[in-house]
């Protein structure tokens, strides 16, 4: 089901949650989701970092996956805020290291400069790919 608009999530903590297409469109939504959010909470200066990071994994999701839809997760907690992407994939991310003249792979080498953290976890349905903002920017 594709939502039309962020919804907080009932999980406890405070977060934004949507799902969407799996459309190079999408992460156009997600970035607006990320600023929503860090509006929200008085974040503004994590912007810049949480919209390249969100475009970054949502488009791996579009690029390197077969779901039809993709969520996209916003969260935070006293040490932070933490951006995920979900999808229904089993395959792992993994940091691409490409020539000079390579037009692409530089995605999660940008979100580990931009992170202060990132990782992910398999579920039996996929995984959630997430990166992690503290403070001013990393």
């Amino acid at each position: 089901m594709i939502t039309k608009s962020a919804r907080p999530t009932g999980t406890g903590a405070p977060g934004y949650a949507q799902t969407l297409p799996r459309t190079p469109e999408a992460a156009g939504r997600a970035r607006l989701l990320v600023s929503t959010a860090l509006s929200a909470w008085g974040k503004e200066e994590l912007g810049y970092a949480g919209s390249q990071i969100v475009s970054e994994l949502v488009n791996n999701a579009v690029n390197h996956t077969r779901s039809s839809a993709i969520q996209v997760v916003i969260s935070r907690d006293f040490n932070g805020v933490r951006i995920g992407v979900v999808d229904r994939s089993q395959d792992t991310p993994k940091v691409r290291y490409p020539d000079e003249n390579a037009e692409s792979g530089r995605g999660l080498l940008l979100v580990t400069a931009l992170s202060a953290a990132w990782g992910y976890e398999r579920k039996q349905w996929g995984k959630v790919v997430w990166a992690e903002l503290a403070g001013e920017g990393k």
